[in-house]
């Protein structure tokens, strides 16, 4: 039900928040020797969660079918790889664990702001004002 009232966007909104939970990681560990950072490839996440669900199924046999994981599977995470090595071994690139976060921190603010304009149709629809 809330595929059809919603779309991607809650999952979008739960892939989102985990990622940025893994880049916070990289970014407060980036002092710690020997760390790895880690990722989560956002774009094949929600591809692989949205073909579980009914949000890009096809509907008619002219559409190309979506590979999808196997249900109840979450996104691994994948390592980062350095542009540079460091003398401690750790892999974390601040700058770019920055940049990235805030990529997420956009589209996941773009899924909220589409869900609240959804409720808030939804709330019109239903008070009828």
């Amino acid at each position: 039900m809330s595929d059809a009232l919603f779309g991607i966007h809650a999952k979008a909104l739960s892939l989102g928040r985990q990622r940025m939970d893994v880049l916070a990681a990289n970014i407060a560990n980036s002092d710690t020797p020997h760390f790895l950072a880690k990722d989560v490839n956002f774009e094949q996440a929600l591809r692989a969660e949205s073909a579980n669900g009914s949000a890009l199924a096809t509907s008619d046999a002219r559409h190309l079918p979506v590979a999808g994981h196997a249900a109840g599977t979450s996104p691994d995470e994948v390592w980062r790889v350095p542009l540079q090595a460091s003398a401690d071994g750790n892999t974390v690139d601040v700058q770019i664990e920055q940049a990235e976060f805030a990529q997420t921190a956009l589209r996941y603010q773009a899924s909220l702001n589409f869900l609240d304009g959804r409720v808030r149709a939804l709330m019109t629809a239903i008070t009828g004002q």
